[in-house]
């Protein structure tokens, strides 16, 4: 079995139930002007943006979680975006399909913010 990296995704309602449809096993295509897929290193950055900027676009906010082959996600260098914990593979967008096909069983749903109301 090849050595597994666990990533965290921030998302909003569209894109998990895109997630959902693929039987939670691939990350839908990038839409223009979305050049990029970038997934997180840790679950604290991701539950931020899920909060702080999901929560209040969408209505509702949700931090997922999966495992990618580690040797495959290092050709993507780990980005550090802000402080020293804010960190996140970049991913383009033509090589989406390809990541996809390195995961390793189901992306999983971890936590949902919703709007109260």
């Amino acid at each position: 079995m090849p050595e597994l990296m666990t990533l965290w995704r921030p998302t909003g309602p569209v894109e998990l139930a895109l997630v959902r449809d693929s039987g939670w096993r691939e990350w839908p295509p990038r839409l223009p002007g979305q050049p990029i897929f970038y997934p997180v290193l840790n679950e604290d950055y991701a539950t931020r943006i899920a909060r702080q900027w999901n929560l209040p676009r969408d209505g509702e906010g949700h931090v997922t979680r999966f495992r990618v082959e580690a040797g495959f996600a290092s050709r993507y260098p780990v980005q550090q975006v802000g402080g020293s914990t804010i960190l996140e593979l970049w991913v383009p967008a033509e090589d989406l399909a390809e990541f996809n096909a390195h995961i390793h069983g189901e992306i999983e749903l971890v936590r949902s913010f919703l709007t109260e109301g």
